[in-house]
């Protein structure tokens, strides 16, 4: 019987695409720097960010100084501008994730979030309206270790109470993070509702996971379990 379900966060339960992008493209462009310049730094410590070894306003400095760009007015643009950019994502939620939420906590069913993130994502989903659903929220920055690694979904399942049976893993299939919710026994649903086909977007449809195409979907997969009917969505 399953007891959670667990969350990814970007492309899961809020999205990047569906407002103004601020990636590296966009910050280098900004700067004022070739996009491959920029990157020489910003890609090789994307794992340190994510780890928490390294924040954005660290890393956002050297840039700048290393490629005699540094003044205050540019770095404090560009780390507001980068917040911003992250807080904007969760105005644009996809109309079913907070009533899947709630009728996940309605039937007593405990709500996990693995989220690989930066020390300024952390910030803003624990600011954030979805905040308050999650029993457990692990973010990788915050604890130093990032999905696929095992003991980031140990660490949820430990907090959360439950064994790797009783979960239910959903997130759009970045990172390896569905083939490693089932390889430790856990079921595993692609969530496909903010994906779209064509874009820059990391993740793609993966035909060997069951996929929910709306977040209210995912609850069929839980009455599904038990042997019962569709919930109706």
């Amino acid at each position: 019987m399953i007891k959670a379900v667990i969350f990814d966060m970007y492309e899961t339960l809020i999205t990047h695409f569906a407002g103004p992008l601020y990636f590296g493209s966009q910050m280098a462009e900004e700067i004022g720097l070739p996009e491959k310049k920029f990157r020489e730094i910003w890609d090789t410590t994307d794992d340190e960010r994510t780890i928490g070894l390294l924040t954005l306003e660290e890393v956002v400095g050297r840039i700048l100084r290393e490629n005699g760009r540094y003044s205050a007015k540019l770095f404090c643009a560009l780390v507001k501008k980068r917040i911003d950019t992250k807080v904007e994502c969760f105005r644009h939620l996809h109309e079913e994730i907070i009533p899947m939420l709630q009728n996940l906590k309605e039937k007593g069913i405990l709500i996990g979030l693995i989220s690989n993130c930066y020390y300024e994502e952390a910030e803003v989903i624990r600011e954030s309206e979805l905040f308050p659903y999650f029993d457990v929220a692990c973010l990788s920055c915050e604890l130093g270790v990032m999905k696929p690694n095992v003991k980031i979904y140990e660490k949820c399942m430990e907090q959360l109470g439950v064994m790797a049976e009783e979960c239910l893993y959903v997130g759009d299939g970045g990172n390896y993070e569905l083939e490693t919710a089932e390889s430790i026994g856990m079921k595993a649903v692609q969530a496909v509702w903010y994906l779209q086909e064509g874009t820059t977007q990391p993740a793609k449809r993966k035909k060997e996971f069951q996929q929910a195409k709306s977040p209210l979907e995912v609850l069929n997969y839980l009455y599904r379990e038990e042997g019962r009917m569709d919930y109706g969505f």
